[in-house]
């Protein structure tokens, strides 16, 4: 093996608002760079990540990845953790013409439509859409249907895709928006905006938020014995393993999207292997106990690169990118395969119901019986409980 590494460079957000989704990717690329190193690294040689914290400000990041490409001298360069790290990046990429894959960034190629980007997502060709049509198809199933909805979101760029998503979705379900509100993202208590949406007297309330407003929402719901049959839709947040125990038995009857969890039929090849080594080192690291939202989708991520590298047999930008257009990859959340734009050619979101939690423990979001998926149906691992108050209260 070659003494000089391989350099993949890239940012995260390892200290702001998003540290707790940016170190647990960090911890599983370390665990992709251990296990790749240990099986003879590529191309005869080691491979080195070299990430810098962006502090969640996407105004460090042109200037982290000029660096990596001059100072650092990188070979490849990947995106960080959503738009914030991966889209104030682009046009320095695009500049120099290099093979991206970013992680979990909705829509940020549509601006650019470059065409070596692709995206660590499963939201599929259209990510607004597919981002919260289980939440609408799941609703629009029950008896009796609901018919009115409120939306209240973040007052934030990110909300704008699924916003827009929800509105396109109500619509082709029959659904009327008779409430929409936006909130600061400084916001602490949410008590006032819950009860706007108990007096609009919708039948759904749809949520897109971050990760610290999920949690005060929630809790004013609660608070406020907000009476809706569906409550949830894009709320980042619910998925990390620290929200969940700290929420807990509030979480119950929420309908929400995630991306994987330990059901049977997402136990893909390695998966499961991953996972476990992941919680082992999780509490020393200061990461989310579980990382089932972003640790399997970071370790797919480097398994794109580390599949393009083997099967050109080069690390040339231009050949990993025509390579990864074409290709199926095999990775630890499924087969995969790129479309236009650089997402995926098939969205895989999940829509899930949180149910019969009991505790605060971490041990009890490792039984699938409390993360039901229910769409899609091919991957379902049980129903919704309808309406919300009566999942909330615990009633199957």
């Amino acid at each position: 093996m070659s003494n000089k590494p391989i350099k993949i460079g890239y940012s995260l957000s390892l200290s702001g608002i998003l540290a707790a989704n940016g170190k647990t990717a960090l911890l599983a690329h370390k665990l992709w760079e251990e296990n790749i190193n240990n099986k003879g690294g590529l191309l005869g040689r080691p491979v080195q990540l070299v990430c810098i914290d962006d502090q969640t400000n996407p105004n460090l990041v042109p200037d982290i990845y000029q660096k990596l490409l001059a100072d650092e001298e990188t070979d490849l360069i990947m995106g960080g953790y959503g738009d914030n790290s991966i889209k104030p990046a682009m046009p320095l990429v695009i500049e120099h013409k290099r093979f991206f894959v970013g992680l979990m960034g909705l829509a940020v190629n549509q601006e650019f439509n470059y065409e070596n980007y692709f995206a660590m997502i499963p939201t599929g060709p259209d990510p607004g859409v597919a981002l919260t049509e289980g939440f609408f198809e799941v609703a629009a199933k029950q008896h009796p249907k609901p018919e009115t909805v409120a939306i209240l979101c973040a007052d934030a760029p990110f909300s704008k895709s699924p916003v827009q998503g929800a509105k396109d979705n109500c619509a082709k379900h029959g659904m009327e928006v008779v409430f929409e509100e936006s909130y600061p993202l400084s916001t602490i208590d949410f008590s006032q905006f819950i009860r706007m949406v108990k007096q609009s007297g919708a039948d759904i309330l749809f949520m897109c938020s971050y990760v610290g407003d999920s949690v005060g929402l929630v809790k004013a719901i609660d608070r406020e014995g907000l009476q809706a049959s569906v409550v949830g839709g894009a709320m980042i947040g619910p998925q990390n393993g620290s929200v969940k125990t700290e929420l807990g038995p509030l979480l119950n009857g929420l309908v929400n999207y995630e991306y994987w969890l330990p059901v049977e039929k997402l136990m893909y090849p390695g998966v499961q292997e991953m996972i476990e080594k992941y919680q082992a080192s999780a509490l020393q690291e200061g990461t989310d106990p579980l990382g089932y939202y972003v640790a399997p989708m970071a370790y797919a991520q480097l398994q794109i690169v580390e599949q393009a590298i083997t099967a050109t047999q080069s690390i040339d930008d231009d050949k990993l990118a025509a390579y990864t257009r074409d290709a199926v990859f095999h990775t630890v959340v499924g087969d995969i395969k790129f479309g236009k734009g650089g997402g995926w050619t098939e969205p895989r979101v999940l829509t899930v119901q949180y149910q019969h939690l009991t505790d605060h423990s971490v041990a009890q979001f490792r039984e699938a019986k409390t993360q039901v998926v229910l769409v899609p149906e091919v991957l379902s691992s049980g129903s919704l409980i309808y309406p919300y108050t009566k999942a909330k209260n615990g009633m199957a």
